[in-house]
């Protein structure tokens, strides 16, 4: 009996995976974090610990439905294809975030804090490649601006 139930459990997580647009290792391969170093103006350097979202799907969800803070240096990194302006929203959102856009050269082009379940477009104050989100006011906290240096881990880039 308990072989039926994990199989059954097994093939729902197959057929999840399958809607997704997933294999089982692409899945296993979403989940991992990779870290982003950011060199303030005066020397700083910090690190975070970000989820990459590099596919329309995956930017597209986001952040969504999460209703715990962070951690401390955690936050999620959208690649997109080429720079153009970004809009986000904070829809579905339950936690403040705050969000830097960078372009394509790893510079900070714009930095803005979200509310909770505001669905006011935020858009980046020049194009932007990336977009990177933290708990509310951890740029602020730690010195970093627009103009700072952003050292991206390597990504496959645009996934549709």
């Amino acid at each position: 009996m308990r072989v039926r139930v994990w199989l059954a459990l097994f093939a729902t997580l197959l057929v999840s995976l399958a809607l997704a647009g997933y294999t089982v290792e692409e899945a296993a391969a979403r989940d991992v974090t990779r870290t982003v170093a950011i060199t303030t103006s005066d020397g700083a350097k910090i690190g975070v610990k970000a989820r990459v979202a590099d596919s329309a799907a995956e930017r597209q969800r986001g952040l969504m439905g999460r209703r715990v803070k962070l951690a401390e240096n955690a936050g999620m990194l959208f690649v997109f294809g080429q720079e153009q302006w970004l809009s986000f929203w904070m829809k579905n959102t339950y936690i403040p975030l705050s969000i830097a856009f960078i372009d394509a050269n790893g510079r900070i082009v714009d930095i803005q804090d979200m509310q909770p379940l505001d669905t006011t477009p935020h858009v980046s104050a020049k194009p932007a490649r990336y977009a990177l989100e933290v708990n509310q006011g951890f740029f602020a906290e730690r010195g970093i601006g627009v103009g700072d240096e952003v050292e991206l881990p390597p990504l496959r880039g645009d996934r549709g």
